[in-house]
């Protein structure tokens, strides 16, 4: 036998690349198969151009594929970090500032990212809605498919029960009529399969009598009611971004808050909400309530409880309410809930010119440096009433203590011994062009400095009561000493009673959403569909009996769609379960079975 030469094997076959006539004869072969024509080659094919609309719903079914749901989602969650990084406009625009102060070179880059703006930004919004639109592409067909699943009947007995994994058949003998025995088994197990939450069918014919029974469908509701869930909560969070505000305030002791938009140190607000949104009531700050571990505990200087004791003044009647509210228990008020965010000393100043004429006169917050002692920082601006503008810039030191280079440090945050330091600068301030500048800072770029260390003349440091000179004989300086037994004897020595010389203030956040209760709403939604689509699990059962002569033959077989270990001990407790029924309960006309070994 010679080799052909398109076959290297001695004795072998030719490799065939095309049909023979044979070939397109073949049953088992499609009439439009690539290879079925005779003289048909496989690089002959060419695939369709799909087109504008071939490519879009390509485009549209990979976007609406539960796969590229998940892949979004977890893109969104990625998204979302650099909010938790970055200081955010919306919740702290003191925080931007301060790196934009920290980083000036690295913060346009920064700012042209949306890295300070990130739940807003054009980047996370993108992803939010392609995450939208994929869910619900993907959500209405499954929606559809199984509203159509649920009305449908249980599918028919197969033929052959023994070829599914979890079977069992048992045979009885049967005294009597046999066909009578199968029909009164099959309608028990009926009844039971009905009882234990199937949806049952009757399939009878064949010479057989079955039962078809299925369950879980619980399972793809809280599938879909889990992902119908997720699209509520995307919708009410993207709602809530246009309909909620959120303002900080800063109040203190003995002042008054009102909820209007004049009030708020900085705000940021929906687009859809308006003035009249804001309801007036009012915040009095009756006094701030906090305890320090003393220096000679395991803990020194370190705080107990916060609590912010408020009379809040009711829109309308004016009624007053005591309210308190304390670190992570907000009050709620009309819609908002009120967070305290931080809290610190607001010294009083009073400076006045050569003349005596107090120019200014208020308490003036400085912001904590060191939580630990409450060293604090602090500006005054004085735009007019004196020969130039001028900037006092300094520290307030809840107890004073000095370092071994000679600075002035806190060593406890409550008042012992307080001191406030200032340097003073003349010039410009920064305002008169009219932009926007931040009350907690002083840009000293075009400002010289008259008083302080690199000055001629020193530092202004006092204690609560004192008053200072300003440089080239320009006014003064007082620090107040607000403790009321110094404004009833101001002539008595209280160098040694500081306990209330100076006032608290406290950080109060107001946040507004009207969809929160509709996120958590649907949050317990998710969290239930998810469970019914974790623990239910989907299943099909059936029952036959055939019999044959004076013999009943039993067969109990189930099939679960994905994985479920406990479907052969399901199969098993029907079985035992239907066959302690058929004992006990015999048909009326005949003895009870015996079993076949």
């Amino acid at each position: 036998m010679s080799s052909s030469p398109s076959d290297p094997r001695p004795g072998g076959k030719p490799r065939i690349a095309k049909a023979s006539a044979a070939d397109a004869t073949d049953p088992l072969r499609p009439s439009d198969y690539i290879d079925s024509a005779p003289g048909a080659d496989r690089e002959d094919v060419n695939a369709p151009a799909l087109g504008l609309i071939g490519w879009f719903r390509w485009a549209w079914r990979l976007l609406t594929s539960m796969r590229t749901a998940l892949v979004l989602l977890l893109i969104l969650a990625i998204a979302a970090i650099p909010g938790s990084i970055f200081p955010q406009r919306s919740a702290d625009p003191n925080g931007v500032v301060a790196w934009k102060t920290n980083n000036p070179d690295m913060f346009p880059v920064a700012d042209w990212f949306q890295l300070f703006d990130v739940y807003t930004s054009v980047w996370f919004s993108a992803i939010y809605l392609l995450l939208f639109v994929s869910l619900v592409g993907c959500i209405i067909p499954r929606i559809k498919h199984h509203a159509k699943a649920l009305r449908s009947r249980p599918p028919r007995t197969p033929a052959r029960l023994s070829r599914l994994a979890d079977h069992r058949e048992d045979v009885f003998e049967v005294p009597g009529d046999a066909a009578a025995e199968a029909e009164h088994a099959v309608e028990v197990a009926t009844g039971q399969l009905r009882s234990a939450g199937y949806r049952v069918e009757r399939y009878d014919g064949r010479g057989a009598f079955s039962v078809s029974a299925e369950r879980g469908y619980w399972r793809e509701t809280g599938n879909l009611l889990f992902h119908v869930s997720l699209v509520g909560v995307l919708i009410s969070v993207g709602l809530g971004g246009g309909f909620s505000y959120t303002g900080q305030t800063v109040i203190v002791e003995g002042t008054t808050f009102v909820n209007q938009l004049v009030d708020y140190s900085s705000m940021n607000k929906g687009r859809f909400v308006g003035d009249e949104a804001l309801v007036p009531y009012g915040m009095t700050l009756d006094s701030f309530d906090v305890t320090y571990q003393l220096p000679d505990s395991n803990s020194p200087g370190q705080a107990g409880d916060f609590a912010a004791n408020l009379t809040i003044t009711a829109p309308g009647d004016g009624h007053k309410e005591k309210q308190t509210v304390r670190v992570n228990h907000p009050l709620d008020l009309w819609g908002d809930r009120v967070f305290l965010l931080g809290n610190g000393y607001a010294p009083h100043i009073t400076v006045r010119n050569a003349d005596g004429e107090a120019i200014f006169s208020q308490a003036v917050p400085f912001v904590p440096q060191e939580n630990s002692t409450m060293m604090s920082g602090g500006v005054v601006k004085i735009t007019d009433g004196l020969p130039e503008q001028v900037g006092l810039q300094g520290f307030f030191y809840p107890t004073v203590g000095e370092l071994d280079t000679g600075a002035l440090t806190s060593v406890y945050p409550d008042l012992i011994m307080p001191t406030l330091s200032l340097n003073v600068y003349a010039g410009d301030l920064g305002i008169n062009d009219g932009t926007p500048v931040n009350v907690y800072t002083l840009d000293v770029s075009s400002m010289r400095n008259i008083a302080g260390p690199k000055a001629d003349f020193p530092a202004l440091i006092m204690k609560p009561g004192e008053t200072v000179d300003l440089p080239n004989g320009w006014g003064t300086v007082t620090f107040d000493n607000l403790d009321p037994k110094a404004q009833l004897s101001p002539a008595a020595d209280h160098t040694t009673e500081y306990e209330h010389s100076v006032p608290r203030y406290v950080s109060l956040q107001m946040h507004h959403d009207p969809t929160s209760i509709f996120v958590l709403i649907f949050a317990v939604l998710a969290l239930l569909g998810l469970l019914l689509a974790l623990f239910i699990p989907r299943r099909r059962v059936w029952v036959k009996a055939t019999p044959k002569g004076e013999r009943v033959t039993l067969e109990y077989a189930g099939l679960a769609r994905g994985e479920d270990p406990q479907l052969a001990a399901a199969v098993e407790a029907i079985a035992d379960k239907h066959q302690a029924a058929l004992a006990e309960s015999p048909q009326p006309s005949s003895d009870s079975g015996q079993k076949v070994d």
